[in-house]
């Protein structure tokens, strides 16, 4: 694939991408790979920093992996720059951008998903079903193509973090999943490609979510200990702000998901929203993170 005078070597067939990651990996090197979307800001452009420093290679996908949209979502509308993609990959020391077509991915008569069954049961895959066998399908087949010692995921996405490392501990995969921590916007809201979809006027609105996870935390030092107490706050404080619908709010065990009704050591506060169209997530681990 020609890259248009971009250093970043840029691969866009399966085999030709597997046979790259087997050389290295033959040479001794190890890899490490970022799994991206595209349309790249800053949090993607630290975790890349974060695999140049565990590994000698980097690899970064650039897919819009159509198996984890619903029928109602956003995939023929989500945001895509691929020339940009490979500017800011190439700013950073990306080694290899995998680009794969949809038909490179998923050709004719493919019919196998990977599925994790308990952790896709909270947040996110209650309102979208079938969304994490599509993430869980298409991550393992971007492990067994890039062949990946380590790899890359931020925490605002906490329960695909969780789901892709309880598929790679349940399946043997011998790779490393590292979890970096959420980059924000200067004023406080999670970086995330949806972030463009918002209006001037919406923008406001959408900072309800990280001022409700530390509403959350304050009442938590405060000594409020009620998931029932806490959550009504939270909800009241975001739907005092116009554009707002609410998915969920939960507050939950930061391993299993699974909703608590009193809050103990470490507790998991995710939610989801919806601002104007454009539907946003965020989360804090309260109590003690380590």
């Amino acid at each position: 694939m020609k890259t248009r005078g971009f250093a970043v070597e840029v691969i866009d067939k399966v085999n030709k991408m597997q046979d790259r990651a087997e050389v290295l990996r033959t040479a001794g090197k190890s890899i490490a790979l970022v799994p991206t979307m595209g349309y790249l800001h800053e949090a993607h452009l630290e975790l890349m920093r974060v695999g140049k420093r565990h590994a000698d290679v980097l690899v970064i996908s650039i897919f819009v992996n159509p198996t984890q949209f619903g029928p109602s979502e956003d995939f023929e509308r989500y945001p895509r720059d691929p020339e940009g993609d490979l500017r800011k990959a190439k700013s950073v020391g990306v080694d290899i951008v995998f680009m794969p077509t949809v038909e490179e991915m998923y050709p004719e008569g493919f019919q196998t998903t990977v599925s994790v069954a308990r952790l896709t049961k909270h947040l996110c895959g209650l309102s979208r079903p079938g969304h994490f066998d599509g993430v869980c399908t298409v991550v393992a087949k971007l492990f067994n193509i890039t062949k990946p010692h380590i790899a890359i995921f931020g925490q605002k996405d906490y329960q695909q973090l969780a789901v892709i490392s309880r598929m790679v501990m349940d399946l043997n995969m011998d790779i490393q999943i590292i979890g970096v921590p959420t980059v924000r916007e200067p004023d406080g809201l999670a970086m995330s490609s949806r972030n463009a979809y918002l209006s001037e006027d919406e923008r406001p609105s959408a900072l309800s979510l990280k001022r409700s996870l530390d509403l959350a935390e304050e009442m938590f030092k405060q000594g409020q200990r009620s998931a029932k107490v806490i959550k009504e706050e939270m909800v009241r404080f975001i739907e005092s702000h116009p554009f707002t619908e609410i998915d969920y709010v939960s507050i939950c065990d930061p391993v299993t998901l699974e909703e608590i009704d009193t809050l103990g050591e470490s507790n998991l506060v995710a939610l989801a929203v919806r601002v104007g169209n454009t539907r946003l997530i965020d989360n804090k681990v309260i109590g003690n993170t380590e």
